[in-house]
């Protein structure tokens, strides 16, 4: 078979299979398999391919067609302007996350001692050291799984961060300027409804917010100024519909300048409060 035949089928396969952007993860599965260029492939699209190649790229697509992620299918995923390695065991950055390393870089500087929660593949923590050279990154997760992923990717990066698992704060010692957290969000009652890829091969441990979604938001929010600087900050990623509910713990925590920031679709995206100088917190 061809290249240009075997890329065909590969679309064909995947739009049967309902999946959204068939053209672009069939080629991109090609693109993986063969090792080619677009140029390469249009230059010599009758090419016969090997039969082992063949082999892997048919594989490789029926897989996709089954919903399983792109992304954890060719181990790589692309996060503020870097290649991240992703399994099953993390969720797949998003840009959308993007925002919370944007409004984190505001608030920190060469220096500063971080902390980011639910650290999964690193991606907000390894994003922030890539940006701010000179900042001590501490990453904590209580998957082991996740943490070998977030190693992989500081190494990958040549960044030197730690890495400690921990069920949030239970492991950690010492204070920080900035913490960081994407934790899980989604209401309990959401997670049958979300995309197949989503549901059923991300894990459900990083989705799973509790009934309402903000169990982990309750949680951070009560401990993290025994841990913060004063003056230190607490960036969140949150859910959509959550701005108002992070509000109003951030307020009752005893948090000053606190900010719901939206992301290009105008939804809210990440919640930031600043820990008082000398003031009342939970």
């Amino acid at each position: 078979m061809s290249l240009r035949e075997l890329l065909l089928w590969g679309q064909r396969t995947l739009e049967q299979g309902g999946i959204q952007d068939a053209p672009t993860d069939a080629w991109y599965c090609l693109e993986y398999i063969c090792g080619i260029s677009r140029a390469c492939y249009y230059a010599r699209s009758d090419a016969i391919i090997e039969d082992s190649k063949e082999e892997k790229y048919r594989e490789l697509i029926e897989k996709r067609a089954a919903h399983i992620p792109l992304q954890q299918l060719l181990g790589e995923a692309w996060f503020c302007g870097s290649s991240f390695y992703v399994n099953e065991h993390v969720l797949i950055p998003r840009q959308d996350t993007e925002v919370l390393v944007e409004e984190a870089k505001r608030r920190v500087q060469s220096g500063d001692a971080v902390l980011d929660l639910c650290t999964g593949s690193g991606c907000v923590l390894l994003a922030l050291m890539k940006a701010c050279p000179g900042i001590a990154g501490t990453g904590t997760d209580i998957s082991p799984e996740a943490l070998a992923v977030a190693r992989k990717n500081g190494e990958r990066l040549g960044l030197k961060a730690r890495w400690i698992q921990s069920d949030l704060f239970e492991q950690v010692e010492g204070v920080f300027q900035l913490i960081t957290a994407n934790p899980p969000y989604i209401a309990s009652g959401v997670i049958p409804t979300l995309m197949e890829e989503v549901r059923d091969h991300e894990p459900l441990g990083a989705l799973d917010g509790g009934p309402d979604g903000l169990d982990f938001y309750r949680k951070i929010v009560a401990q993290a100024g025994g841990r913060l600087t004063e003056g230190g900050w607490l960036c969140l990623e949150i859910g959509y519909d959550q701005g108002g509910a992070l509000q109003e713990l951030l307020e009752a925590a005893g948090y000053e300048n606190i900010e719901i920031i939206r992301d290009l679709a105008g939804l809210d995206r990440v919640a930031v409060g600043q820990k008082s100088r000398g003031g009342y917190h939970v």
